[in-house]
């Protein structure tokens, strides 16, 4: 989306997103809210850090009784086993069969 696009979804001067994409604006609460509406997504998914994105994504994979099992039991294998269920998971993931 081109920052004239979203300036017009937003109802501000395109030369307000340059800013705020430079750093020389910061913008307030309700500049973010309309921003946030403007790309069509919740508030808290657009000022989240990095942390709080990979803490949710690990929340999600471990939601999964199989993969949290799994993870548990990753600490106990040395390299070696890691690489070789690593590369197990990969080929039944492809469809192909592991050969002696």
């Amino acid at each position: 989306m081109s920052q004239r696009q979203l300036a017009s979804r937003m109802q501000v001067p395109r030369t307000y997103i340059s800013k705020i994409e430079n750093g020389k604006a910061i913008p307030t609460l309700g500049s973010l809210e309309r921003l946030a509406d403007a790309l069509e997504v919740c508030l808290s998914q657009l000022v989240r850090d990095a942390r709080s994105c990979r803490e949710e994504e690990i929340a999600s994979i471990l939601a999964d009784p199989f993969l949290a099992e799994i993870a548990a039991l990753l600490p106990q294998l040395d390299t070696l086993h890691r690489t070789l269920l690593q590369g197990a998971v990969r080929d039944a993931a492809m469809g192909r069969r592991r050969t002696a």
